[in-house]
């Protein structure tokens, strides 16, 4: 009895991985958590207009779906941030071409909890904040009490963005790291949940991500620049100084329905549901 159920445990797995092999019409998307919920509602509205295509998206982190598309196991990577220059050479060791495809834009929101009395901070108190110089709210016009800082993990696009951009102020030889006591979250909405929670948590993510139950801050680049909130129309015009690029990436230039689904993104529809999903469309 047991051999017999073996046979056709093995007998159905091979079905369907043959099955799954002949099925040209599905796509594995993988990769960034900022993205994700963007490109579900992609694959969604994709599949509700070609009932024959399947698309599947996941996330896991910029990182994860650059691996994924580097080892062949997706076929598109969603990715926060700009591909690194070991993760080319690593794909053209296996093979693998990446091309990239800017498919929208982000501002990176810095959030913190509604009690909290602090409205606004400059790229530098940011920064001082985020590396452990500035531990307490006080020290930016807030109460006495000791600052939790919440950043994502190191494989995510949104983490290494931040550090770059904010911690090392765009400095390519810059060194700075976030504190040590940083409590590193395995995603947007971990962020969140924990910030709405803490009176005592600052912390960051795509702006999509952004309800009642967190406090955006406004950010200026330095004492002498407007104080710009983490909206649309800033952005676009380049005003708020925490946004950056969403990118696909393929493996050559896209072909086929790889394709289909990049050309549907990009599209006039695709463009109004990044709109739909709290992101910033590549153009008006």
């Amino acid at each position: 009895m047991f051999k017999k159920a073996v046979f056709i445990l093995v007998l159905f797995l091979s079905t369907a991985l043959a099955f799954a092999a002949k099925n040209d019409n599905s796509i594995q998307v993988k990769g960034s958590d900022t993205m994700v919920n963007l490109g579900q509602a992609w694959a969604e509205k994709y599949m509700e207009e070609n009932p024959g295509d399947f698309v599947a998206v996941t996330g896991g982190g910029s990182g994860t779906g650059l691996s994924s598309l580097i080892s062949g196991t997706c076929d598109i990577a969603m990715s926060s941030r700009n591909i690194k220059d070991k993760e080319i050479a690593l794909a053209k060791q296996k093979g693998i071409n990446p091309f990239e495809i800017k498919v929208a834009l982000d501002g990176l929101a810095v959030v913190v909890n509604p009690k909290n009395p602090v409205s606004k901070l400059t790229i530098q108190q940011l920064a001082d904040i985020f590396t452990g110089k500035i531990s307490n709210w006080q020290d930016v016009g807030g109460v006495n009490q000791k600052i939790v800082i919440l950043s994502r993990e190191v494989n995510s696009g949104t983490h290494v963005y931040f550090k770059e951009h904010v911690l090392r102020r765009g400095d390519v030889n810059g060194k700075e790291e976030f504190a040590p006591d940083a409590l590193l979250l395995s995603s947007s909405q971990a962020i969140a949940d924990e910030v709405s929670g803490n009176s005592a948590a600052i912390g960051y993510y795509g702006m999509g991500y952004i309800s009642s139950k967190q406090k955006a801050i406004a950010v200026a680049k330095d004492e002498k620049s407007e104080y710009e909130s983490s909206n649309i129309e800033n952005v676009l015009s380049g005003k708020y100084p925490i946004s950056r690029p969403l990118f696909f990436y393929t493996n050559g230039e896209p072909q086929g329905l790889i394709k289909k689904l990049v050309d549907y993104a990009l599209s006039k529809e695709g463009q109004e549901i990044v709109v739909k999903t709290d992101f910033v469309p590549i153009k008006r």
